[in-house]
């Protein structure tokens, strides 16, 4: 039987981080998934996520003209706090294929000395931007793993990617983690996965979902992880002239962690 782990991301969402962190934990989430916290937040964060024994997924940013060295920093910094594995924001879109290369040589050694597994997120203006990108890449190099989020694959491609079903079935099985949001083919994300008219939309998605949560990869791992992932605005839309945001940020994501939870819970 699947076992399933949610985790909270604080992207987007409001309050102190000692209410953003007891939110998570009141909710049900395993851990929360953030970027690295300031120096400021840095003693508070630990005593929290040990207190209310929360497992964190770092979120790490490669930077430009400086990938590698980002790269390696960040790695450094997130393994000081016990992190479950990261998340890695790798390289950029415009990356010649011989520099996309050498990044993954390197990230993939630094990967090993750390002790650490890391999950390349298929991102937007990232190296993982497309399924074809992706998938070259994941050929070159058998132990590259990627966190899943196929909203980005929806709106790069303006499609559902009904032609590139090769591409997704190996990336698929390199999964490690999965971000739970629903893109469409204009954009990474619907206004609200529960609005009838993009029903289609959220059945592809949970499919795709399925495959990846049900892969070996996953399956060799102690538990399979799922974030709940949708944006706050620019990502969520807004009412003009106002910016108000048209739905609760925290109330669609916690909708879609309890599909899934009811979903693999029995």
């Amino acid at each position: 039987m699947l076992k399933l782990q949610l985790f909270h991301a604080l992207w987007g969402m409001t309050g102190t981080l000692s209410e953003k962190l007891y939110r998570a934990k009141d909710h049900g989430y395993a851990g929360i998934e953030a970027p690295l916290p300031s120096q400021e937040e840095r003693s508070e964060f630990i005593e929290l996520i040990d207190q209310l024994q929360l497992s964190f997924i770092p979120q790490i940013f490669t930077a430009a003209g400086r990938h590698e060295e980002s790269f390696q920093e960040q790695v450094e910094q997130a393994k000081t706090y016990r992190p479950l594995f990261i998340n890695a924001h790798s390289g950029k879109d415009y990356m010649s294929e011989e520099e996309q290369a050498r990044f993954f040589e390197f990230a993939l050694r630094v990967e090993k000395e750390a002790g650490i597994q890391v999950a390349h997120e298929t991102h937007r203006g990232r190296i993982l931007f497309t399924p074809k990108a992706t998938a070259r890449n994941l050929l070159l190099f058998p132990e590259l793993k990627v966190t899943a989020d196929f909203s980005h694959f929806t709106c790069v491609c303006e499609s559902l990617l009904q032609d590139q079903q090769e591409e997704l079935t190996l990336i698929k099985s390199r999964a490690l983690h999965v971000h739970g949001r629903v893109g469409f083919e204009e954009g990474p994300q619907v206004p609200h996965p529960a609005a009838p008219e993009f029903a289609r939309y959220l059945e592809q998605f949970e499919q795709w979902w399925d495959d990846i949560l049900n892969n070996p990869l996953i399956a060799s791992q102690p538990n399979a992880t799922f974030t709940p992932e949708f944006g706050p605005p620019g990502y969520m839309p807004t009412i003009p002239f106002t910016q108000q945001p048209i739905a609760d940020l925290f109330q669609v994501n916690h909708w879609i962690g309890e599909r899934i939870r009811t979903k693999y819970t029995i």
